[in-house]
């Protein structure tokens, strides 16, 4: 067992160069993963607190067979359920205990290697998120290593001042009548780089977004009795939608994304008898799983600026551990030492899922019920030069490229908080919520088309369930 706990030494420094540069570069596939796994596992007596930059001594070996679409079975027969996080890890859930673990691999975006048949260290607590353990996965049959070679936008460009591509702009306007774009002078004030991470980050980008699963007939049913328009901004002259906010430089889209969804549901719980609004900051810079304690500190769920998954954060991180008010730790945009207050109250979600139970389940009849039914959503999708120019009307990738700043698509977090047709067009759209302020676009809010999967739009929706 001794050689488990070495290992854990090793995955530990790799993770430590790795995770803190940015989003993973793994790059692990749904048929990679599929398969029977063994995870090695500590004793199960630590809290949310537990250090897993080292295995410890092997308690428990457990065998699992994850199988399709999202079931997964042990030694004795129990069944559970897996899914992906995109293709950067896994989690399982079994025998009332939940694991997760980013896959493993060695070196960095534009050239990385991916051994999608083992794991980084993980963790696994049990249902009342207790007794937690530390753990690494081993699958049974290998899985050949996996380069990636991306070409990037070059360091030296990232530090080029954005500027406005007024060509670009005028080009979006005569082409189509769907939407408009204009310049921001605002924008003008960061680097390429930083313009980047207001999309995600380099890096970032869903290189193999999953399609939409096909509608069932029972889905189309449900669907078809729900009204035309629905906005949670308006229901019966209530608003449940705390207001936009504005990231900044910082890549942290996927922790305002996180925040605004716990927050709208926390207001629909109630009633609006509250109206909290989060930190992101607390979220990917004081998460008590940190690595560099002592440094810029940098979260496992997450990785700060650089970017990380809602999944993880409204998610995981909020049923772990819970999130703090924004007066508990301002937002900063910057990669600032922990500050939290130790005294502040915590507020957590009792159950979190990809829409459709699994990565790969989600399609537009599944997101629109649940929209109607549950509440706000958040939303990965990918994010084109065009874009940040979007000033209003229904947004659809354009095709144009912006000539004076390298720009790298990138995967952006959002919350829709409300569906609708154009009445003139009789074209669908999504109405969304974004952290870029609310002098951008309608009032910090976009419209994208819906129905067709624009931009992978209605591919990785994620539904929370808040303890208000």
């Amino acid at each position: 067992m001794a050689s488990f706990t070495q290992r854990g030494v090793v995955l530990l420094l790799v993770c430590w160069a790795a995770l803190c540069a940015g989003d993973t570069p793994a790059n692990c596939m749904y048929e990679d993963i599929r398969g029977t796994w063994t995870f090695y596992e500590t004793e199960r007596s630590g809290d949310n607190t537990i250090n897993c930059d080292t295995l410890g001594p092997i308690v428990h070996t457990k065998t699992f067979t994850l199988s399709f679409p999202n079931t997964v079975m042990d030694e004795l027969n129990n069944e559970g359920t897996w899914t992906l996080l995109y293709n950067q890890g896994f989690e399982v859930t079994i025998n009332e205990r939940s694991y997760f673990a980013f896959s493993y691999y060695e070196g960095s975006w534009g050239n990385a290697v991916s051994s999608c048949d083992r794991t980084f260290n993980g963790w696994s607590r049990d249902k009342t998120v207790r007794n937690w353990s530390c753990f690494v996965g081993n699958k049974t049959t290998p899985v050949a290593p996996r380069p990636t070679s991306r070409v990037t936008v070059g360091e030296s460009q990232l530090q080029h001042q954005y500027h406005n591509d007024h060509n670009m702009i005028h080009n979006i306007n005569t082409m189509q009548t769907s939407w408009t774009a204009k310049a921001y002078p605002q924008h003008e004030k960061y680097t390429v780089q930083e313009m980047l991470n207001r999309g995600g980050g380099v890096g970032s980008m869903l290189t193999s977004p999953p399609t939409p699963a096909p509608a069932t007939p029972e889905q189309k049913a449900r669907v078809s009795l729900l009204p035309d328009n629905f906005d949670w901004r308006d229901i019966s002259g209530q608003n449940y939608v705390t207001p936009v906010r504005d990231q900044g430089s910082c890549g942290s889209c996927f922790a305002f994304a996180s925040m605004a969804l716990v927050e709208s549901r926390i207001k629909i719980a109630t009633q609006n008898q509250r109206s909290d609004v989060f930190s992101p900051q607390v979220i990917f810079l004081c998460e008590t799983f940190i690595l560099l304690k002592d440094v810029v500190s940098c979260s496992v769920l997450a990785q700060g600026c650089a970017g990380g998954f809602a999944y993880m954060i409204a998610g995981r991180y909020a049923q772990d551990q819970g999130l703090v008010a924004e007066s508990c730790n301002t937002y900063t945009a910057l990669d600032d030492p922990c500050n939290t207050d130790a005294s502040c109250g915590r507020t957590y979600v009792s159950d979190y899922e990809y829409l459709g139970g699994y990565y790969g389940a989600c399609n537009e009849e599944i997101m629109l019920q649940a929209l109607v039914e549950n509440g706000p959503l958040s939303v990965g999708y990918m994010v084109f030069d065009d874009f940040s120019n979007y000033e209003g009307g229904i947004y659809h990738h354009t095709g144009t490229k912006n000539e004076f700043n390298p720009f790298e698509a990138t995967s952006h977090a959002v919350l829709v908080v409300g569906y609708g047709v154009e009445p003139t067009t009789g074209e669908k759209f999504w109405t969304v919520k974004n952290s870029w302020g609310s002098d951008w676009g309608e009032d910090g809010y976009f419209r994208i088309r819906r129905g067709t999967n624009e931009c992978a739009f209605e591919t990785m929706a994620l539904d929370v369930t808040a303890i208000p």
